[in-house]
Formats: structure tokens, sequence, C-alpha cells
């Protein structure tokens, strides 16, 4: 494994992309030409704005970006790669913005893309390469438009990209109310970015209200004066089946991918495991000599970070190495694949990955060589342990007489409620909601750590678990927890009991023995834990103004409301036979 301790490709301000904010560097004798009309296959036009270079030149590799956020919203970027020589378009999706037809979230964008690619090429100022770059939606639209290979698409840079199924509409078949906030962004053919990124509390609030009300989640909508025939088509389909695969590439359509790919994504991007499962589905079926082709970099970045990196967020504070220039390292990259120049020097090996704490990148053949062991924790206790101060413990052997640890959550419980509205959805170091959670959930400790130790890779948690409702949710936090007593969560993962073995199939609980829950879609970790911290790991179940609401009836979740609501009590068993063990990703 190498340590690499900058950057390689320069510092950056707090934006984190000076390049294209600072309008001196873009330059204003970049050509604009507004409603660029794009014609598809079945009639319909497409509108884009195009940014061409300063100067006329001779046909050059041409970039797009595909977005239902409205082409406005990436000027910047368009006038900072026009004002470095690559022609530039921003394409509304169909049915916003300026385009015509209707918009369907994510279904049309394949066939779409790759109209746009074939048209592209014909194009005087193009020279025959096209290539791609976005983020979040516009990340999904690179892998859509793939799919399809377009003889001329020459290379994409996926960023954030969710994975349909896997991490939206839902993380684990659990659907959230961000769905009918994220739906008001995109309702209608105009920007409503103000009402969706200025007023988290705004959402809180409404969300709190919802979960209060006792309706069911399939009133949402309703409630929150926006119906919407989406939302509902959405929740017809609440596990992952031939509804949602139909989005994403089939196993084929990966294979036959030959493209240079550069996957970025973050520690805290929320899409992770879309971009991840895309990642990984490409290497697994794609010929030996395509991987090497296929770069991953992980930063220590939300999902805004992926392309605009900050120092601060959530809560967190990260060092100045974590200040990529990534419009700068996109340039990089499409000059090495689109026109043959040097490989850049920020991508050392094929997987770049960022140590939080150490302020270090690091780098990987594969992303399986990042973690060199995983270090198992077995979950102990002497007393019941729901309080962060009467905790029970994480050891490095089982334990060997130790009764069920429980707790009991009746979905009727609306105490927390008006706090967590008041909270930060996004912070990874407030505490006040676990602390507020006393008795509702399990709390386990490690001792603290005897020297520094870099934890990369995935958390895994196997869980002996017994309920006695046929159903109801679960989440597992982990924390680093500082010697003052602060916490950083790290990562999370969620199961629904009727999902337990796998997430294709409910099966419903219908024993109160325990059985095993394997917790194995935690988000990738790399942080450096330091000498005197310890672990903590919290159990309990999904209850927040931010998730659907399960009544633990086993029923159709999204119809039922308070009135069908079941108190479950949950067991968790450590014991010889049922060794529940977290096993903690030791990096290289």
């Amino acid at each position: 494994m190498e340590n690499w301790q900058t950057a390689g490709i320069g510092r950056v301000g707090s934006r984190g992309c000076t390049g294209p904010l600072d309008m001196k560097s873009t330059g204003a004798d970049v050509r604009m030409q507004w409603g660029v009309r794009i014609p598809l296959r079945d009639g319909i036009h497409l509108n884009a704005i195009l940014y061409l270079p300063p100067e006329p030149l001779e046909p050059r590799p041409v970039i797009f970006t595909l977005t239902p956020y409205v082409a406005q919203t990436s000027h910047d970027r368009g006038l900072y790669f026009a004002s470095h020589g690559y022609p530039f378009l921003c394409v509304d999706v169909r049915g916003r913005g300026d385009s015509e037809g209707e918009f369907e979230p994510l279904i049309n964008e394949a066939r779409d893309g790759f109209d746009i690619t074939e048209w592209l090429a014909t194009q005087p100022y193009c020279n025959g390469k096209v290539a791609m770059w976005g983020g979040s939606y516009s990340g999904y639209t690179q892998w859509a438009t793939a799919r399809e290979h377009p003889p001329h698409l020459a290379t994409i840079v996926p960023a954030a990209a969710p994975f349909i199924g896997a991490d939206f509409p839902g993380r684990s078949n659990l659907p959230t109310p961000y769905l009918m906030q994220w739906l008001t962004l995109v309702w209608g053919r105009t920007s409503q970015d103000k009402l969706f990124w200025k007023n988290e509390l705004y959402w809180g609030e409404r969300f709190r209200q919802w979960f209060e009300s006792g309706a069911a989640f399939r009133d949402l909508d309703r409630q929150l004066g926006s119906p919407s025939p989406v939302f509902q088509r959405w929740l017809e389909h609440p596990f992952q089946d031939a509804y949602w695969d139909r989005y994403n590439p089939t196993a084929q359509q990966y294979a036959n991918m030959s493209l240079p790919v550069l996957t970025i994504t973050g520690c805290y991007d929320g899409d992770q495991p879309g971009a991840l499962a895309h990642y990984a589905e490409h290497l697994k079926h794609c010929p030996v000599e395509i991987r090497s082709r296929h770069y991953l970099v992980i930063g220590p970045w939300d999902h805004a970070g992926t392309r605009t990196p900050a120092t601060q967020f959530g809560g967190l504070e990260v060092g100045a190495a974590s200040m990529v220039d990534l419009p700068a390292l996109h340039l990089q990259w499409y000059a090495w694949t689109l026109q043959g120049g040097p490989k850049p020097e920020f991508l050392r090996k094929n997987v770049a990955y960022y140590l939080m704490v150490a302020d270090q990148w690091r780098y990987a053949d594969t992303l399986e060589e990042v973690t060199r062991q995983h270090e198992p924790l077995y979950l102990s206790s002497t007393v019941n342990p729901t309080d962060v101060f009467h905790s029970g413990t994480l050891g490095a052997a089982p334990a060997t007489n130790s009764g069920p640890d429980h707790y009991v959550h009746d979905p009727r419980d609306l105490g927390r409620a008006s706090l967590e509205s008041t909270v930060d959805p996004q912070s990874r170091v407030d505490q006040r909601m676990l602390f507020a959670s006393v008795g509702k959930l399990l709390v386990y400790h490690s001792a603290p750590f005897e020297r520094d130790t870099e934890v990369s890779g995935f958390f895994k948690l196997s869980a002996w678990l017994s309920i006695d409702q046929p159903d109801t949710d679960f989440r597992a936090w982990v924390y680093d927890v500082a010697i003052d007593g602060g916490a950083t969560q790290l990562c999370f993962d969620s199961i629904r009991a009727r999902y337990r073995l796998g997430l294709r199939e409910p099966v419903l609980v219908n024993t109160d023995q325990p059985l095993r829950y394997d917790f194995e879609r935690f988000m990738f970790v790399s942080r450096l834990i330091r000498k005197g911290h310890r672990l903590r790991l919290v159990i309990g179940p999904l209850h927040s103004i931010y998730n659907q609401k399960n009544y633990n009836t086993g029923g159709d979740i999204a119809s039922q409301t308070v009135a069908d609501a079941r108190p479950v009590t949950v067991r968790l068993f450590h014991d010889p036979s049922h060794p529940s063990v977290l096993q903690v990703p030791i990096g290289s």
C-alpha cells in the first residue's frame, strides 16, 4: 500500500473548485449558444446550452452532462471546460427545462443519452470523441448512456452515481420522506432549488407533522400538498425486482463497456452504495484487460463534495490534503483518455482513498486490498446496555455466559420527533438524539485503542436477534468516541426484518427464537482511530421522522397507519451458541 501525502493536482480554496468559480480563470470570451435543439429518435427535441472555447479551433472532443436540474445549474462548469479548450453542453432531460416530452425520473436517460452522444459526434466542433461529466443524477445518466454502447462515447466520469434499487429511491428497501422533497425539486419544468436547498428546517418540520399524524406513508405526498403519481408508482414496488432492474445496466451491458471510467464518491456520500455497486458490477463482468482502465477515488466528502470538496461538512473538519481540485482532475483525465496525454499524477494506482484524521491519500490496486484483515469484536454485557453510560462491551473474546439484552420499540412513541426536527440530519457529531433515546436502544463500547490504528474498508455485523412480531426495522451505527466523550459517526446499516435473507424477496418472521441478521451494507470508511479512542456500536429501531415508519405487523407498510401499530420486544443474544460480533476493517 502506498501512502501519498499530497494531492498532486493542486490546492484550492474553501469551495473546492476555484476553476469553475473563478471568472478570471474561465474567461469572458467563451462563446455560448442558448436553446440548442438536439433531435431524438422519437421526434422529441432536447434543449441544451452550448459552451465553445474562446477561439475557433479544429474539431475537439466534446463533453456533455444530462441533468433534470435545468441546464443553467452547470453554467460554471461549462465556462470552465470551454475555457480549457473543450466544447461543453449542459442538456435538460426530456420534460425538464426547455426540453420537450414528459419527465419520468431515470427511465429515458439511456436511449436519450445514446442519441445525444451520436448527434454530438456529427457536429462541426466535435472530432468524433464524446465524454460525459456530472454527479448524482448526472452520474447515473453516464452509466445509463454507457449501457447503450454509443460508438462515439469515449469515457465517463460518474460522481456519486446512484444504483437504482440499491440506494435510490431507498437504501436496503427502506424508502424515506426525502423522496417527496426530491420529487418537489424536479416537479414541473422550472427550478425549485431554493425550496429544496434552503429549507432544511422546513422539511424537517413537515416530516415531523407527518410522523406525528400517524398517517400512512402513502399519504405523504398529499399531506405535503404535492400529489405525485411517481411517488405512488414507486411505492407499488417495495423491494428489488424487475421493475428496478430495468434502470441499471445488465451483466452483459457491463461486460461490453470497454471505455475508461473514473468513479468518484465520498465516505459520507449518500450515494456511495450506488457508486460502488456500479464500480463492482463493471469490474465483475468486464474482461480482465478492461479492469485496469477503471479508476476509483473515495474522498472525505459528502454528496456535494464529490464535485465541490469542502473542509467542513456535517460538523466534521478535514485537512488540506482533502481539497483535491476535481475540475483539474477531470481535465487531466479527459486529456489522457481523449487526447493521449499523460495519466493524471493523482491516480497513482487504480484506487485512491483518503485516510481521515491523518489527512493522507492512500493507494491500492483494488478496493479489497485496502483492508488487511477484519478484527472481530464480540458483543457482551453484564447489565441491559440501554444507556451510553451503562453500556455493553466489544471485546476480543466471545462472551462465555451472558443473557440476552433487550429493548422495546413502540411505533406510537412520538417523544423524540420534536427534537429530531431541530437537529441537522446531515450532522455526524450531534449526539442529542442518542442521549434522548436512553432505554430505547442498545449500546456497546470497545476498550480504548492502545495505538493509532487505521480503520479502512467495510464494517460487518452479525447480530443474533429475536422479535415477537412478524417484522420490524433495525439500524446499527458505528462511532469513533474520543477521550473527551465527543463522538463521530462513521457509518450505519439498516435491515428490515422481512428482508434479512435478501433484498429481492420478503420473508416474515414466524418465530420468537433468535435469528442471525447480517449487516453487510455499511458504507466504506477510512479513518485513523487515535490511541485512547474507542469504537461505539449502537443497535436500535429505525424510528425517525426521516424514514418510513414500520408498524411491525408484517403487512403493506406504505398503507398502514398508527391504528395498526404493534410494540415489539427485541432481544440481542451474545452467548456461545449465538456470538454476535462486529468485524472491524483494519487498513493495510
